[in-house]
């Protein structure tokens, strides 16, 4: 039974930082795409970042590259985003997801219950 659970969220001012993680139970490897998503209120879910098994395949979206950083560290089966020089649109409720296997363009399986981040 695969189970994820983001923490880390909160509100922050304009310009702040957080750094989010994401706790993987239920699995017995790693080798598995990892993904950030967010929604806000009206908007459409959008991936934040993806990283594959071993960091390989990394990606971020127009809207956080520069910004934000995506890493894993696969022995505690946990993986990170590091959010700077937020802003008021970063604002969203952030999910961590997982997918079944290192293909990372694909849909994701497993999703964590979420984390507020609310920038003003």
């Amino acid at each position: 039974h695969v189970q994820l659970v983001e923490s880390g969220g909160g509100s922050v001012e304009t310009g702040g930082s957080l750094r989010l993680a994401c706790v993987v139970s239920g699995t017995t490897g790693t080798e598995y795409c990892m993904a950030w998503f967010r929604q806000a209120p009206g908007k459409e879910r959008e991936k934040v970042a993806h990283i594959s098994y071993g960091s390989l395949m990394i990606y971020y979206a127009d809207s956080v590259k520069d910004r934000f950083t995506v890493w894993r560290e696969d022995a505690k089966k946990m993986l990170f985003l590091e959010m700077n020089s937020l802003q008021p649109g970063d604002t969203a409720m952030y999910y961590c997801a997982a997918a079944s296997t290192d293909y990372c363009a694909g849909n994701y399986d497993y999703w964590g219950q979420g984390t507020q981040v609310t920038v003003s």
